[in-house]
């Protein structure tokens, strides 16, 4: 198991962010058996993120007491839990139970399945290592709703077999997570949370800011794909097939993951001011295919935004790790963290919310503008002073 240690850890880490988004093509098919509004498939969405943000805070470095092995084993208990949250789906609470667990097992996932995938990696393969825990986080995003929208689509029980070939998939995981060797060799091991807060050395402000807008930007369009975007298929593309619905949002991660793995190409300096002049145009095509309800204008947008996504994101997490005293980096990417799921949640629940008075189509097009307008801002101003982001 040693030389096929960080690729079996990365194959956790993407089984386990799988599960995170595995609801996504199935929201309609909740809404019509459960009869709640689309502000109320947000609300769901969006409890997500309070999950991970409220594990980021307290319990973002229990890997290094704990263990990585624990931990993980912590987080895929929580992925099974959330499965059979929607399995036996008895209402609008075990949908919140369902996602609220979700987010526990990502903010455990996001943390020590990277570091666990870095750890593993042998001599001379840190960069591969690299690329492997960018690929498992948002391959495995990406990877849910493809894997829900065709067993949805072309196999019986479509709220309940994706569902269960998750929790096949965990079952595999966890069996791989007991194999693989622990990293952490201290010789006490402790599980404590302390909560972490959110903390922003004064020195690293300038380049904390427009990093952070950047994220927020980026996730925010992450976050549309997520939770908005089947309605939007459906219901303004009237395009009704889960799987293609799956793969659209499938899209949008896969670019992402490119889009990470061009920086080295692109350079640290350009790649998060070119990530968010691309973003926009991702989001130009975002609103034209809810204009002229084009389906290929949409995964036209979900591949141009994914792509601006990606290259913004690794650029800004670069710089603020760079620009971060040693003694304050954990605390100040943590920081950067909770900023980019905010964005991925509070940007949809408006969106909804806007539904309820201007349609969804309309309000999808004000979603696209002013995240448009806040990535254009973040873009200009990196241009203009490059300085800003190093």
């Amino acid at each position: 198991m040693s030389r096929l240690g960080y690729p079996a850890a990365a194959a956790v880490f993407a089984i386990g962010m799988a599960g995170t988004t595995l609801p996504t093509p199935l929201y309609g098919l909740y809404r019509e058996q459960l009869g709640f509004s689309e502000l109320m498939v947000t609300v769901v969405f969006a409890v997500y993120a309070l999950g991970v943000i409220a594990t980021l805070l307290l319990a973002g470095n229990v890997s290094d007491e704990a263990g990585r092995r624990p931990v993980l084993l912590a987080a895929l208990g929580f992925s099974a839990a959330s499965a059979l949250c929607f399995l036996f789906e008895g209402g609008l609470p075990a949908l919140f139970a369902g996602r609220l667990l979700s987010g526990f097992a990502a903010g455990l996932l996001s943390g020590a399945a990277t570091v666990t995938v870095l750890e593993l990696a042998p001599p001379g393969r840190a960069a591969r290592a690299g690329l492997a825990a960018t690929a498992a986080n948002m391959g495995g995003l990406g990877c849910g709703p493809l894997l829900a929208g065709l067993l949805a689509q072309y196999a019986p029980w479509p709220l309940r077999l994706p569902f269960l070939a998750h929790l096949a998939l965990i079952a595999v995981a966890a069996l791989l997570t007991w194999l693989l060797p622990e990293t952490v060799t201290s010789g006490v091991r402790r599980f404590r949370l302390r909560p972490q807060g959110i903390a922003v050395p004064p020195q690293v402000r300038g380049v904390f800011a427009p990093c952070a807008l950047a994220a927020f930007a980026g996730f925010a369009l992450l976050g549309l794909f997520t939770a908005v975007a089947p309605a939007f298929v459906a219901e303004t593309l009237d395009v009704h097939n889960l799987a293609l619905t799956g793969l659209v949002v499938f899209t949008v991660f896969l670019a992402s993951t490119a889009g990470q793995a061009l920086m080295g190409q692109v350079g640290e300096r350009r790649a998060l001011p070119g990530g968010c002049f691309v973003l926009v145009a991702g989001l130009v095509l975002v609103a034209a295919s809810l204009l002229l309800a084009s389906l290929p204008l949409l995964v036209a947008g979900a591949l141009c935004g994914g792509l601006g996504q990606g290259l913004a994101f690794r650029g800004a997490v670069t710089a603020i790790s760079g620009a971060a005293p040693a003694e304050h980096r954990a605390a100040t990417v943590s920081a950067f963290f909770v900023v980019a799921y905010l964005g991925i949640s509070l940007p949809v629940v408006g969106v909804g919310a806007l539904t309820l008075w201007l349609g969804l189509r309309d309000a999808g097009l004000v979603f696209s503008g002013c995240v448009l307008v806040l990535a254009l801002g973040v873009g200009l101003h990196l241009a203009r002073r490059p300085g800003s982001a190093r």
